[in-house]
């Protein structure tokens, strides 16, 4: 690696690291809010701020210009930066070790919501707001929230990071210019942020849960600032069904929000968007019939419960209302497909994406057609426009390379004596930035009982599934490290 693109790196980094810091100021002003003494959090915080804007300094006159491979290596780079850089405020706001503090603060970047702690309630309100803001930045990715800035030092860049970080099959620019795309996208993301908040408040929350609930939600993160997750507020169906339609949303393309702003709601009617929305009612019907034949509660009850957590589930924000794990098999077996297939690519929800299932089955409807009439003409469609062969194959690498890390890390666990739903769901729990799973790592229990390099390994995984394992296996290749 030459200097040129050394400094280019070192130059992004800190321009993110800078950013993250400005967004940590919020546990400052939480702290004075609640008379909170963080001595140590707030010697760490300046000296991260002089740290990182003294290397902005240092390189002012480099003009910042990342090639494709640079891009790739920075945005990696960012998320294990990002897990220090939460790692460290949380071991001295909460007094946890490096390992679980990393594991937690990546839970939070990725809006995994896995977590090493047991007794949310008791947590410091600072260290609550913490966890929050670390969903609310990753939910929309560290890489766009800094677009903005970066398009302003080289627009070159800034494509090039849109490209690795960018999620689902291709990103859709629904502006000339790239700045303004993220721009849009995130002042659609604070607005939608707002309005659940307000809602929130209204129905009953105070300020500080309802703005650390909105994040999580709109992140489709899943941290709470209650043990109970939301079954704390389980007899206030207002909030829980406020939460399911903005979880529902936040699932949804935020390029389709934009649209539908101006008055479009093409958004809303493709393909993905149908299936997704389908899916959800359908699975949801599904488990509330299911709970409701054993439980003795309401019919409502049950329907309040169960379309929050097919909601919660996929979506991938990880909210819980009750123990669903106790709801039976047939329930486990709806709340676990759920897992399985995660939000529309463009949203923050993370799993596989509707739009890949939607891929894969057509292409194999494609190639029964193709195998019964040999000479006929066909092609896989979406949305009635016609999709290359390569974007079909880069759809069946991803699942390919979505089964065999989940297959790894499950069996890694398994090798080391926890039971088979514990290890296959904490592997896609964590692969799927889902959060809670079945098990020992159930919506009622914790990660904390995994050991230091079990946490590690799926921290990486929370990182690989974030950036949706090409971005990150990549730098496995040797192809990848020639000239660089």
């Amino acid at each position: 690696m030459d200097r040129k693109a050394l400094i280019n790196i070192i130059k992004f980094l800190a321009l993110v690291g800078l950013i993250i810091e400005a967004m940590f100021s919020m546990v400052l002003i939480t702290a004075k809010i609640y008379n909170e003494k963080i001595g140590y959090f707030f010697e760490y915080w300046l000296g991260s701020i002089i740290f990182f804007g003294l290397i902005l300094i240092l390189f002012r006159k480099h003009h910042m210009k990342l090639s494709i491979k640079e891009a790739i290596l920075s945005v990696n780079l960012v998320w294990i930066m990002g897990g220090v850089l939460g790692a460290i405020p949380l071991m001295l706001l909460t007094h946890v070790s490096f390992v679980d503090g990393f594991f937690e603060s990546v839970s939070g970047f990725t809006t995994t919501g896995a977590t090493i702690y047991s007794d949310i309630s008791d947590l410091p309100k600072s260290a609550l707001m913490l966890r929050s803001v670390m969903h609310w930045i990753g939910g929309m990715g560290i890489i766009v929230l800094s677009i903005g800035l970066l398009s302003l030092i080289n627009p070159t860049a800034s494509l090039a990071l849109f490209k690795s970080e960018a999620t689902g099959i291709t990103p859709e620019k629904i502006t000339p210019k790239l700045k303004q795309t993220a721009m849009k996208l995130w002042q659609v993301y604070i607005l939608i942020t707002i309005l659940d908040l307000i809602l929130l408040k209204i129905e009953g929350m105070n300020w500080f849960d309802a703005i650390n609930h909105a994040f999580a939600t709109i992140s489709t993160g899943g941290f709470s600032t209650k043990s109970e997750s939301l079954g704390y507020w389980i007899h206030n169906p207002w909030i829980l069904w406020t939460t399911t339609i903005f979880m529902l949303l936040s699932g949804i393309n935020f390029i389709a929000h934009i649209k539908a702003m101006k008055g479009d709601f093409s958004g809303f009617k493709n393909e993905e968007t149908k299936w997704y929305i389908g899916l959800f009612l359908v699975l949801s019907v599904a488990l509330t019939l299911v709970h409701y034949f054993q439980s003795n509660d309401t019919l409502f009850f049950d329907a309040t419960n169960a379309f929050f957590t097919i909601s919660s589930i996929l979506t991938t924000t990880g909210f819980a209302t009750l123990d669903y794990s106790q709801w039976g098999q047939a329930a486990i077996a709806i709340i676990f497909m759920a897992m399985l297939l995660g939000g529309n690519a463009g949203s923050t929800a993370g799993g596989p994406k509707i739009i890949r299932y939607i891929v894969m089955f057509k292409n194999l409807k494609f190639q029964i057609k193709k195998f019964l009439f040999p000479n006929a003409i066909f092609s896989v469609k979406i949305d009635k426009k016609p999709i290359s062969m390569n974007t079909i194959n880069s759809v069946g690498a991803f699942f390919f390379l979505y089964i065999m890390t989940n297959t790894i890390i499950a069996l890694y666990l398994y090798a080391n004596g926890y039971d088979t739903m514990t290890s296959i769901s904490a592997a896609i729990a964590c692969v799927g930035n889902i959060g809670p799973g079945f098990g020992h790592v159930g919506p009622v229990d914790n990660f904390a009982f995994f050991t230091d390099t079990q946490k590690i390994v799926l921290a990486i995984g929370m990182i690989i599934g974030r950036l949706e394992f090409f971005t990150v296996l990549m730098l496995l290749s040797r192809d990848f490290w020639k000239k660089f």
